[in-house]
């Protein structure tokens, strides 16, 4: 059983593109609220593609968003949405946002529609704090964590360590080949101005001598908590024309649960090691945009932690099924490797902003900005949280 996403059609295909990015700083203590963080990254989004607020008439943002549209909107002086909607799930829901923002203007219900992600999610409450105290009530979400809390599993990290210790046995896969996610994630931050880890590279020896989070999870296989804000402004590729960036069209974008879903916790399928979610939007992608793997030149792979990196890359296709780890030997992921990922140093080496920053480093490579620049961007694959229900996007250039 699976459930499939028609938040974008085959018909919205190539239909809509990303005009504006913008964002914070990426820091441990913004000194400001996650309203204000929200709020200056789409007025940066605004300003990248040249648009008045006053003509954004559409939001979409998660449901872990803490900041309605309609606070956004009366900070920006929008005066009036005909479209706003919110995607679940987490970091799960990034792509998603662009998915359902791209339908909106295809059917019409929007012109203009930004998407946005901000929290101080550092020095304000610790996502890796996990549910310790939490979810006590008898509503089934509350509910799902009883399986799993009382055997100690309480955090992100400590689900995630679950997943990646069966891959391990089940592939043979080792902590170093988890570590040259890091390595890689690292060496592209090390580049990048507004990376939190700008010009501080790691070698694969660091990743080994740092400590346990829960093994075989090290410190430098978990992202950061960051406090920053992220927005996107999607619109019809017609319209995008008449604005100053080079547009990125949405290719494609697609959203997928499957059967015995949990929150970071499907641990009662027959196949524990595979992320089945992510393999549906893959198949969704590749039959909606008549592309395959080898027509990928840059892929943001959600990167919350690297054991689950290595999955993403089998379900879409980059490599068969336990081979991860020798793609990541080989030197796949590396900016002349076949597949460079993460090119702004992903959720490990720029900030964790449920990787909506993931979208905008998909942007500057059609637009040819990033600052670390892959030759030839045509497509770019993206990637939303995973172990939950989830989502995926294809961006490319505009024919």
């Amino acid at each position: 059983m699976c459930i499939r996403d028609r938040s974008m059609s085959r018909g919205a295909a190539g239909r809509a593109a990303i005009i504006g990015i913008g964002a914070t700083e990426f820091s441990k203590d913004s000194g400001r609220t996650p309203m204000e963080l929200a709020v200056e990254s789409c007025e940066a989004a605004l300003a990248d593609a040249g648009l008045p607020a006053y003509m954004v008439d559409g939001m979409v943002t998660f449901s872990a968003e803490q900041h309605l549209e309609i606070e956004i909107a009366r900070n920006l002086r929008i005066p009036a949405l005909r479209h706003f909607s919110m995607v679940p799930h987490g970091g799960g829901a990034a792509c998603g946002t662009i998915g359902q923002a791209a339908a909106a203007v295809h059917a019409g219900s929007a012109d203009y529609v930004l998407c946005y992600r901000a929290f101080n999610e550092r020095s304000w409450h610790r996502f890796g704090s996990g549910v310790q105290g939490r979810h006590g009530g008898a509503e089934s979400f509350d509910i799902s964590f009883s399986w799993t809390s009382p055997f100690g599993l309480l955090t992100p990290a400590s689900w995630v360590a679950m997943f990646a210790t069966r891959y391990m046995h089940q592939y043979g896969a080792t902590s170093e080949d988890f570590g040259r996610v890091a390595v890689a994630d690292r060496r592209h931050a090390a580049n990048n101005p507004a990376a939190f880890f700008h010009e501080q590279p790691i070698t694969l020896a660091d990743h080994q001598e740092s400590r346990w989070i829960v093994e075989p999870l090290r410190l430098l296989d978990c992202c950061q908590e960051s406090d920053g804000g992220q927005a996107l402004l999607v619109t019809t590729v017609e319209r995008a024309r008449d604005l100053a960036p080079t547009p990125a069209v949405i290719a494609g974008a697609a959203q997928g649960a499957t059967d015995d879903q949990q929150a970071m916790r499907s641990y009662y399928r027959d196949n524990i090691a595979a992320i089945p979610e992510m393999g549906l939007c893959a198949r969704q992608l590749w039959e909606a945009t008549g592309l395959g793997p080898d027509d990928i030149q840059v892929a943001n792979i959600y990167d919350h932690f690297t054991p689950l990196v290595l999955p993403q890359l089998e379900e879409f296709g980059f490599c068969r099924r336990g081979e991860a780890a020798d793609f990541l030997r080989d030197g796949n992921i590396e900016l002349d490797g076949r597949l460079p990922i993460n090119t702004n140093g992903g959720q490990l080496g720029e900030a964790y902003i449920h990787g909506m920053n993931g979208i905008a480093e998909a942007v500057r490579q059609v637009r040819g900005t990033s600052v670390n620049q892959v030759d030839g961007v045509e497509h770019v694959l993206v990637t939303a949280g995973t172990s939950v229900p989830t989502s995926a996007l294809i961006l490319g250039q505009d024919s």
